[in-house]
């Protein structure tokens, strides 16, 4: 341990953040970096504390404690302090592949379980990594690394979000043939095209992209597997199939009005502005879908957020966010001890800047809509909304939240964001590869296992485990690439 006593002497600073009445202007990212001399005194504060939770990934009261992961924390944080940025960047590569993506995206589920964020604010892990990899890669230390052997054994990986390109990377390393097919005209799933620009800048996707096709990587784009091909004819051209096409079958709204135009959702609004402005070079921006409009994002999530953040740099009038649950406490209530993941509010990017930019945080809490109202033309106008109340169900033994009756209310909506979560994967690519799913519609497995109930048929990822993290995705792939290389040659080298 460098600095026993960092975490008393250095308060946590984080790099710089462009204030939003600024950020909203474009679609770049907003997060700056420390100085190397200040980004040292960060990683100065970590404890090294007996039990790292922050490198743990347990769960616990069914909330992950901790980085999935496992990176090596207390040493990576020690070696920062140290300036050794090189032997950093070794240590965080046994653990982690994509740490360019996480740095940027991750809810830094290691933070919250820091045991300096007992007493104190936690140590800045997730700043700390960023720092880490863009110095490997402003430095060359991070190369195309094609295998030495080839193991002649190949593999197919359906889909390209974190958890497709983490089991190919894997697999990549240990001398076997990827391929990986993405229905999109540009690989990446969710990195390119459900996260927006200003929150991940694709450069740094294509960067990634690029050393994986040197490695010897193959993508295939524009290629829905189990439409442009059949599940079995992909089966039978390689000796294994990983299914991580993510849980992309996105929970609907059923309600009265919901037929009318100007109703998105959520992925498809992003989508359709991230490919906009990657199709023109960053050159056009899509105006017309939200500017001057009242818009309207059902859900309270990350990717309602990423709704809230990108409406306003398209022009809309105003902003509203319905969140069905209550609101959380600004603090850890005693029922959410340390190191559970905090249950308390967070005001992320997009509500901060649609507080600077209207006035007030858009987020409405314990509110749903009841109707959509359309126009002659078939526009929607508006929706009735109704509050709702928690009441506890003494049969299911399970608290749901209940309309307050004589609630309702009409609120303006010219454009209507659905961000309320998703179901499960689609069924079309399960049934392809006549694999079974279970109740949640996600590829059943054994517990703690990626075979599915098809021999040689692999999955990894949101399509798995259902919708989660980034870094959830990531250690799924890895571990799905070990069960894969396994069963082609009778052992895995972790």
């Amino acid at each position: 341990m460098g600095k026993p006593t960092g975490f008393l002497e250095y308060e946590r600073k984080d790099g710089p953040v462009t204030e939003p009445e600024e950020r909203i202007g474009n679609f770049g990212e907003f997060h700056g970096a420390l100085s190397e001399e200040q980004q040292r005194l960060q990683g100065a504060r970590c404890m090294e504390c007996g039990v790292p939770f922050c490198q743990a990934g347990m769960m616990i009261a069914g909330m992950a404690s901790g980085c999935p992961l496992h990176n090596l924390v207390p040493e990576i944080n020690d070696l920062v302090y140290h300036g050794n940025w090189e032997q950093a960047y070794v240590r965080l590569s046994k653990t982690h592949c994509f740490p360019e993506f996480t740095s940027r995206v991750c809810p830094a589920l290691c933070e919250a379980a820091c045991t300096c964020g007992l007493h104190a604010k936690p140590v800045s892990t997730k700043e700390n990594e960023r720092a880490v990899i863009e110095y490997a890669f402003a430095n060359g230390l991070v190369k195309a690394d094609p295998p030495r052997v080839r193991t002649g054994k190949t593999v197919a990986v359906v889909g390209s979000g974190p958890a497709g390109l983490a089991a190919a990377w894997q697999l990549n390393k240990r001398g076997h043939l990827v391929t990986v097919y993405e229905r999109s005209d540009r690989p990446g799933g969710l990195l390119r095209y459900g996260i927006p620009n200003m929150k991940l800048e694709k450069r740094i996707l294509d960067r990634r992209i690029r050393l994986m096709e040197q490695s010897g990587i193959q993508f295939q784009c524009g290629v829905n597997v189990g439409k442009d091909i059949s599940g079995a004819d992909l089966a039978a051209q390689y000796d294994r199939v990983i299914l991580a096409c993510g849980a992309s079958h996105p929970r609907d709204i059923s309600v009265p009005g919901r037929d009318a135009q100007g109703i998105w959702f959520a992925v498809d609004f992003l989508s359709r502005v991230t490919k906009t402005l990657l199709d023109s070079e960053f050159r056009e921006v899509p105006y017309e879908l939200a500017k001057g409009k009242q818009v309207l994002v059902i859900g309270g999530g990350d990717t309602g957020n990423d709704c809230v953040g990108t409406a306003i740099r398209l022009g809309a009038a105003n902003v509203v966010q319905l969140e069905m649950m209550p609101k959380p406490p600004e603090v850890r209530a005693e029922s959410n001890p340390w190191p559970e993941w905090p249950k308390v509010l967070k005001t992320d990017y997009g509500q901060e800047e649609a507080i600077a930019r209207f006035g007030q945080d858009p987020r409405i809490y314990q509110t749903t809509v009841t109707e959509f109202r359309k126009n002659e033309a078939g526009q929607v106008c508006g929706a009735t909304v109704v509050s709702l109340r928690p009441q506890y169900d003494e049969k299911t033994k399970r608290t749901a939240m209940v309309p307050v009756e004589g609630s309702q209310r009409q609120i303006p909506a010219d454009l209507v964001l659905i961000a309320a979560g998703f179901l499960g994967s689609e069924a079309y690519v399960s049934e392809s590869f006549g694999v079974k799913c279970n109740a949640r519609t996600n590829v059943d497995t054994a517990p703690g296992q990626y075979q599915t109930s098809r021999e040689r048929i692999f999955t990894a990822g949101d399509m798995h485990r259902g919708q989660s993290l980034v870094v959830w995705a990531i250690a799924e792939g890895k571990e799905a690439a070990h069960a894969v290389d396994e069963s082609l040659m009778g052992y895995t080298d972790r």
